[in-house]
């Protein structure tokens, strides 16, 4: 069962890349879900139809806009780092990966470093969206799949650091969601809305993983004693104890 301080209701979110697909879904479903505000941050602003729902003009990899789009919210009680960017090309450019690192792992990292005073003093959440590609590479996505399990570990050591102010930092795992990433490759998806929900039902269980998927949810069963949770618990031990 969901604690009050995990639930979506009356809360407020910050969505990063919310012009459509998974982070507009977020969006939709934050404001089903009952949230007092929502700000949508979008590269191209868009007005939405429900009131609660602030458009912020951001992207990622700006730090001007990163610093504004903070600077204009005043309470925050979850972050949702959901923009990203995927392309389908080999290894032999540099520049690609970089533009990876740029959105999937700065992006997330300095959006977080901007906004945890806020989450620090609503004792709030993290919510990174990482994929099951940064567990296991996908050869016609190197770039994109280096990327996310470079997020994954960044997760990982947010998720100790940030439990000594009060902050939990939960990793969603998708597998193939239908977004216009993934929609020319001949494998089974979830719809964005049916992952967004899973998503929120997974933060409202206060879960630090979440499997919001079918084929992510396979790989539940055998994750909480699997050795990636038993290396992230050993690790994590290195840390002083909280003083809370």
């Amino acid at each position: 069962m969901p604690t009050s301080e995990h639930t979506i209701s009356g809360r407020t979110v910050l969505v990063s890349g919310a012009n459509r697909g998974l982070g507009l879904a977020l969006v939709q479903a934050a404001v089903h879900r009952g949230a007092k505000r929502v700000y949508a941050g979008m590269r191209n602003p868009i007005n939405h139809p429900d009131s609660r729902v602030v458009t912020l003009e951001l992207d990622v990899t700006d730090p001007t806009q990163i610093a504004a789009a903070a600077g204009s919210i005043d309470v925050l009680d979850v972050l949702i780092n959901n923009a990203g960017l995927g392309t389908y090309e080999g290894l032999a450019d540099r520049t690609t990966l970089e533009n990876h690192l740029a959105v999937n792992l700065y992006g997330p990292y300095d959006l977080t470093q901007a906004v945890l005073p806020l989450l620090t003093a609503s004792r709030g959440d993290v919510v990174n969206i990482l994929s099951l590609a940064g567990l296991a590479s996908l050869p016609v996505m190197p770039a994109y799949s280096i990327s996310k399990a470079a997020a994954v570990s960044l997760t990982q050591a947010q998720r100790a650091l940030f439990a000594m102010q009060g902050v939990r930092v939960h990793a969603v795992l998708t597998g193939p969601v239908d977004t216009d990433m993934v929609r020319d490759l001949d494998i089974p998806k979830t719809a964005p809305t049916a992952v967004a929900l899973a998503i929120y039902a997974g933060l409202e269980a206060n879960q630090d993983d979440i499997f919001p998927d079918p084929m992510s949810a396979s790989l539940e069963p055998a994750w909480d004693t699997g050795v990636v949770k038993t290396l992230e618990r050993a690790n994590s031990g290195l840390l002083p104890a909280s003083n809370e």
